[in-house]
């Protein structure tokens, strides 16, 4: 090849190469959030702001601003993705306040050439990307945990979620598969605690009253100091409450384990889900080939990792991971 075809050859290799991983400094991404109302959306939101402001800074894009709706609803969450759309947004990544109801709003960004990469609460509109934690397993996981600590089984307490969003449903479907999987169990009550301690206390203060004694409380984060709070003002025994990463759980677990021996698990999705949501939609700007459903692990803390997770997590925080460019890399090709 004479040394002008080869440098032919070279620019062409090159041109390609940069058709296929896009320079994304100009781009702009937006988070659409539905709801704001607890420590874990809260730490959420700083994960986001910290990493992207960064992200920002150094130019890996021109934008990546966040926005949350005021009243949980799916139809105002529809209109601000709507109103990303018009603003001009290069992708869109969003907690969603249901995995269906958002679809028209979706597939219109999809159709204006918008990438939109789901996290946490996901969405099922095929043209989105789906950063998803196994939650089914992980409610699932609650029971396995029990089954070791309560051999005999017992009466249990769900405490659900926020009614109506994909992540309750899938963490009670994993909860309630054990339960059938495990009969020495029996579920004899359920209340909606929505990821809030406040909420979670006064709804089991208010169920309590018509129960049987209860071997243990299944948790979705948010909820295991309020279900002990009100156990202690209703003068009952405590039960195994599985805790949900947030400080004041593990700070009131830590106390009892000192003063008692108090033995219980904690599981929940790490809050900076959402950094990693971000690496995504900015990797799949950039040209790379990137799968539509992607798992992230759970975070889970046991009874000898509780002091150095407690440490590490910031009073009225949640214990977290936030993830890098690297990371989101190491996930996609780790799913391909």
């Amino acid at each position: 090849m004479t040394t002008r075809k080869l440098l032919l050859a070279t620019a062409a290799l090159a041109s390609v190469a940069c058709a296929a991983h896009a320079d994304t400094s100009g781009k702009k991404i937006a988070l659409s959030n539905n709801y704001a109302g607890n420590s874990w959306r809260q730490a959420m939101l700083q994960s986001w702001d910290k990493v992207t402001k960064q992200a920002v800074a150094d130019g890996v894009v021109a934008a990546a601003d966040a926005f949350t709706t005021a009243e949980n609803q799916a139809t105002e969450q529809a209109a601000q993705i709507q109103n990303m759309i018009l603003q001009g947004y290069d992708a869109i990544v969003v907690n969603a306040a249901s995995p269906t109801a958002l679809n028209g709003a979706i597939k219109e960004a999809c159709d204006a050439g918008i990438v939109v990469v789901s996290f946490d609460g996901i969405v099922d509109e095929p043209c989105a990307w789906r950063v998803a934690v196994d939650f089914k397993g992980m409610g699932k996981s609650e029971i396995e945990y029990l089954k070791g600590a309560l051999p005999d089984g017992g009466n249990l307490l769900e405490i659900r979620g926020l009614a109506g969003v994909f992540v309750d449903d899938a963490i009670s479907a994993g909860i309630n598969e054990g339960v059938a999987e495990n009969p020495q169990f029996k579920n004899v009550g359920a209340v909606h605690g929505d990821w809030a301690q406040d909420v979670a206390q006064k709804a089991v203060a208010g169920i309590l009253p018509s129960l049987p004694e209860i071997a243990a409380v299944v948790t979705q984060g948010g909820d295991g100091y309020g279900a002990a709070q009100a156990f202690a003002a209703a003068g009952r025994p405590t039960p195994i409450i599985i805790m949900g990463n947030r400080q004041d759980e593990l700070k009131w677990w830590k106390e009892q384990k000192d003063a008692n021996g108090y033995k219980t698990m904690s599981v929940s999705i790490a809050p900076g889900v959402s950094t990693l949501a971000f690496w995504v939609a900015q990797q799949i700007l950039d040209g790379k080939e990137v799968p539509k459903d992607l798992t992230v692990p759970f975070l889970r803390i046991d009874q000898d990792t509780l002091e150095a997770n407690l440490a590490n997590t910031p009073e009225g925080g949640v214990a977290n991971v936030e993830y890098s460019q690297e990371d989101a890399i190491k996930v996609i090709e780790g799913t391909k």
